[in-house]
């Protein structure tokens, strides 16, 4: 693996920009039901609307410094995507997606962690939203465990979402990004 593009890395996850061929690896992470069902649209991914996504997360990284970011688990596999971008141009999201091969081994958490340090290491802004289908309790635990705070729900493609916030002090232990 190319190390100038690693963003970042914890015990078990490499967080990398994507190549633009990578574009079948989304794909095939959104190609199920059971993948897409709690994201706007539920329904399988088209290679079309992943090409459109990778072209998205370029823009992104290029303008804001910061975007959804290719996961590679400890034996280098593609494992999913994570990271925090702009939402709505006024505030930043954490999002991630992982195969369902990998869930309920913690790494969710392990990169929603470790994304929210970095970010506010890098004083990309003072907080940061995210949010999820109110039936995706999973995730919602996640945002929980991490030190998100739950907030007022948002509207998101005509549904209403479960919403969380964290600020930099918020973060247990951790300096704040004043």
């Amino acid at each position: 693996m190319n190390e100038d593009r690693v963003i970042l890395r914890t015990p078990r996850l490499t967080f990398v920009m994507w190549d633009q061929a990578d574009a079948p690896l989304v794909q095939r992470l959104h190609s199920t039901m059971a993948t897409t069902r709690y994201l706007p649209g539920n329904a399988p991914w088209s290679l079309e609307k992943a090409e459109q996504r990778v072209r998205g997360w370029f823009e992104e990284q290029a303008r804001d410094g910061t975007t959804k970011y290719k996961l590679l688990g400890e034996d280098g596999r593609f494992i999913g995507r994570a990271g925090i971008s702009r939402f709505r141009s006024e505030q930043f999201e954490l999002g991630y997606s992982l195969s369902e091969e990998v869930w309920g081994k913690g790494l969710a958490t392990e990169a929603a962690s470790a994304l929210a340090d970095w970010f506010f290491d890098r004083r990309f802004a003072l907080g940061f939203i995210a949010f999820t289908h109110p039936e995706n309790i999973a995730s919602q635990r996640v945002l929980r465990k991490i030190g998100m705070r739950e907030r007022t729900p948002i509207l998101i493609d005509g549904g209403l979402d479960a919403a969380f916030e964290m600020t930099a002090d918020m973060r247990p232990g951790r300096p704040s990004a004043s």
